[in-house]
């Protein structure tokens, strides 16, 4: 027997606004059906498990245990300066001198993400 991921659930303040963020970074549609105000709502991803955003009365305090991982189709960092400006916030920096590495961020709720390298970065000789 298996079982099947059905969503990734993400515990949030305002499950509207973060979901539409997320819809945003993952060019994902919004469910159709969602509205401001929603208290849960949900990104369908083209392959693998919805993202589901379901408001919760609690901060955010600690680390995520889990978290999303981005493979970006243009460059981590033109991705990472990207992502910036849509509201995320820069929290760690794993990427190293020879383009390897990576790059943690916050969704403008405070639940980290990795911005991993691309298919373009992995092709390119190491610095």
């Amino acid at each position: 027997m298996v079982s099947i991921v059905q969503n990734v659930a993400i515990d949030c303040a305002d499950a509207y606004e973060l979901a539409r963020f997320w819809s945003t970074v993952t060019g994902c549609p919004l469910d159709p059906d969602a509205r401001p105000g929603d208290r849960e709502t949900q990104v369908t991803l083209g392959e693998g498990p919805v993202l589901y955003f379901n408001e919760v009365p609690e901060p955010k305090t600690t680390k995520n245990r889990v978290h999303l991982c981005l493979r970006p189709e243009t460059t981590r960092d033109h991705e990472v300066e990207w992502l910036l400006g849509l509201g995320a916030t820069f929290v760690g920096d794993h990427r190293e001198p020879d383009g390897t590495g990576w790059a943690v961020l916050a969704d403008p709720e405070g639940n980290e993400f990795c911005v991993l390298r691309s298919a373009s970065d992995r092709a390119a000789p190491t610095r």
